[in-house]
Parts: C-alpha cells; structure tokens; sequence
C-alpha cells in the first residue's frame, strides 16, 4: 500500500506517541501545518482502512507501582468464550484481554487476561474475580507472571516513502 505524503507524515508524527498536553491532536495538527479537523479526518479514515488499528495509551505499568503482572489463561467453552471475554476485558483490573486458538494437546487455554497488581497475592486475588465471573464455563486455568517489562512500541515507518 502506497500512503499519501500527508498521511505518511501523520504517522511519522505520531508514531513515538503523541505530546503530553490538553489538546495533543491541535499540536500535532500545527506542527504538520494542517488543521485539527483534517488530522482527526485523516487518522480517522487510516484507522477504517486499517492502516492503523488504534490510538491507545502504553502505560508502564512497573512505573506506577504495578509490578506483578500475570497473564491469565484459561479454557472456556467456545459457545461463550466471546460473550465471557468481553465481560472480563470490561474489569477494571484487566488492560487486555483476548481469545486465542487452542494448540491442542500441549495447550488448551483459549481466552487470555492480562491482570495487575502490586504484589502477586494481588493478582491473584483478581485472578480469582475473573473466575468467579467465568463460573462453570471455565474447566482449567493457569497465570504466567511477568518476570521482566518488554519494550512497548507502536507502528513504525521505514524504507521508502511514498
């Protein structure tokens, strides 16, 4: 896909993540010399045509205070595993949460919930809420907890433009 140079520049602009300021968008928008309305239009129109699919914070979650993390796993009926993940992705305690594919007979977890909490009596603590709220749909689960952060980036451009 061949981007527009005023696209181009749009996600070169904001690819590092947006300034930490009350209307990042209108800084943006004056730092690329177009309006405001043109840059939302035009993030707007890349987001449809899903050249970008999100803008979204990355909080660092070790920086504020949150430093056992666990990804929770778990193996749920498949006639309700959409309507339960979208339940848990709505706990406030839950940053992501996604179905997967089962690899079955290795791994037969298919919806996944990344929980954190300052200490892992914490996690667990929540991790305990979700299954409370998966009931007897859930048949098996597991938490892997985080040992180290991984570096967190969004889309980047390279090579040629145009």
């Amino acid at each position: 896909m061949t981007l527009d140079p005023k696209d181009r520049a749009i996600i070169e602009a904001t690819q590092a993540g947006l300034p930490l300021v009350p209307q990042p968008f209108a800084v943006v928008a004056e730092t690329l010399g177009i309006g405001e309305a043109e840059l939302l239009e035009r993030l707007d129109t890349l987001k449809q045509q899903g050249v970008i699919r999100r803008i979204g914070a990355a909080p660092n979650h070790y920086r504020l205070g949150m430093t056992a993390n666990g990804m929770s796993v778990w193996d749920v009926d498949d006639t309700l595993v959409d309507d339960l993940g979208d339940q848990i992705g709505a706990l406030p305690f839950v940053t992501h949460c996604y179905r997967r594919p089962r690899a079955l007979p290795v791994w037969r977890y298919n919806l996944f919930a990344m929980v954190h909490g300052a200490s892992r009596e914490e996690v667990l603590a929540k991790r305990d809420r979700v299954a409370d709220l998966l009931g007897d749909a859930c048949q098996a689960s597991d938490i892997l907890f985080s040992t180290r952060i991984l570096k967190k980036t969004g889309m980047r451009l390279r090579g040629k433009k145009g």
